[in-house]
C-alpha cells in the first residue's frame, strides 16, 4: 500500500505580493501564512502540509518574495527563497496576468535556468482580467521557458485552484509521508501568534512603518484553570516616530491591532486570550545580524 504513495517538497516562488501565501492558505484549507498588500509580508520559509490518504503528501514551502535586497533582512529573505529552488521536487512560480515580463520576472527566469526541477507556472489573479486575454499571457511566458505545466487561476476566489494538487502529484517521487496525517504546519504556535500580530499591524498601519516592524512573544502561558491563555508580545520598530504611530492617539492604534489579533489568535488556539502588547524601538534592527537572529530570522532553517 505504501508504495503507491508519493511525497515531496514544493516551493512557491514569485515577486513580492503576487499571492503566494493566499494560494498556500487556499490549498491547505486554513490560514497559516499571513497575507497583506504590502511587500515583504512573508519573511521566513513556512512549511505547510497537504495530505491525501490515497495519493500521499505535498509539503509546501512558502518563501519570501525574490527581489533585489536593500539590507541584511532583504539579503536573508532572498537567500532563503533562492536556496529552496535546489532542494525541492516541484517549483510553483506565481506571476501576475500580463504580457509584459519585467526585470523582477527576468531575474527569476535567470535563477530557474540553473535548476532542473520541474516548474509549474501559475498565472494568478485571473479574476482581475478578461478571460479572452489569458491565452495571450500564457503564450508570452511559454516562449520564455519550458514549463512542466501552465495554470491560470485566482487564489483569492478559489477559481481553478482545485486542479493543482493533481498536477503536483504527477511530478512527485514515490515514497512514504514525511508528517502525520493531521499535521498542517511545522510552525510553532508562538511563531504563528507573532505573525498574526504582525499581519494585523501591517493592515492597520501607515505605509512607512510596516517594513520596519518585528514581533516577539515574551510570554505565552495557559492558565491552569479557566481555559485562558495569557500572551505578552512586543512590536519592535526602528524609530521613535514609528512608535508613536503604532501606539496611536491615547493608545487607539495599539488597541485596534490587539483586538484584531486577539480575535484570530483565539480561533487558532481555541481558547480565550488575554493579549498584552508593548512597543519598543530598536534602531536599524533590519541591518543587525544579532537582532535578526534574536527575532527568529535564522540562516539554517531546515
Amino acid at each position: 500500500m505504501e508504495s503507491n504513495l508519493k511525497s515531496g517538497f514544493v516551493t512557491l516562488i514569485g515577486r513580492p505580493n503576487v499571492g503566494k501565501s493566499t494560494l498556500m492558505n487556499r490549498l491547505i484549507g486554513q490560514k497559516i501564512a499571513i497575507t497583506s498588500k504590502k511587500p515583504q509580508t512573508t519573511r521566513n520559509r513556512i512549511q505547510t502540509v497537504y495530505t491525501d490518504e490515497e495519493r500521499g503528501q505535498i509539503v509546501f514551502l512558502d518563501t519570501p518574495g525574490i527581489h533585489k535586497a536593500k539590507n541584511k533582512l532583504g539579503e536573508y529573505m532572498v537567500n532563503a527563497a533562492e536556496r529552496t529552488l535546489q532542494e525541492v521536487d516541484v517549483i510553483l512560480w506565481l506571476v501576475e496576468p500580463s504580457n509584459f515580463i519585467g526585470a523582477g520576472e527576468r531575474h527569476i527566469l535567470e535563477k530557474l535556468g540553473r535548476v532542473n526541477t520541474p516548474v509549474i507556472l501559475i498565472i494568478n489573479k485571473t479574476d482581475t482580467v478578461k478571460k479572452e486575454e489569458i491565452l495571450s499571457y500564457i503564450d508570452t511566458y511559454r516562449k520564455e521557458y519550458d514549463f512542466a505545466e501552465i495554470v491560470p487561476l485566482s487564489a483569492l476566489r478559489g477559481e481553478n485552484t482545485e486542479i493543482l494538487p493533481d498536477l503536483i502529484f504527477k511530478y512527485l517521487p514515490y515514497g512514504p509521508m514525511f508528517y502525520d496525517e493531521d499535521t498542517v504546519t511545522d510552525q510553532p504556535e508562538r511563531q504563528i501568534v507573532a505573525e498574526i500580530i504582525r499581519e494585523k499591524s501591517l493592515h492597520a498601519l501607515e505605509e512607512e512603518v510596516p517594513h520596519g516592524i518585528a514581533v516577539t512573544i515574551e510570554r505565552m502561558k495557559e492558565r491552569k484553570r479557566g481555559g485562558i491563555t495569557d500572551i505578552d508580545a512586543t512590536i519592535i520598530c526602528e524609530r521613535e516616530s514609528h512608535k508613536g504611530i503604532i501606539i496611536g492617539k491615547g493608545g487607539s492604534m495599539l488597541k485596534k491591532i490587539g483586538t484584531n489579533a486577539r480575535f484570530e489568535i483565539e480561533r487558532l488556539l481555541e481558547s480565550q486570550v488575554n493579549l498584552k502588547l508593548w512597543v519598543k524601538v530598536k534602531k536599524d534592527w533590519r541591518d543587525s545580524e544579532f537582532l535578526l537572529k534574536n527575532f527568529g530570522y535564522r540562516e539554517e532553517e531546515r
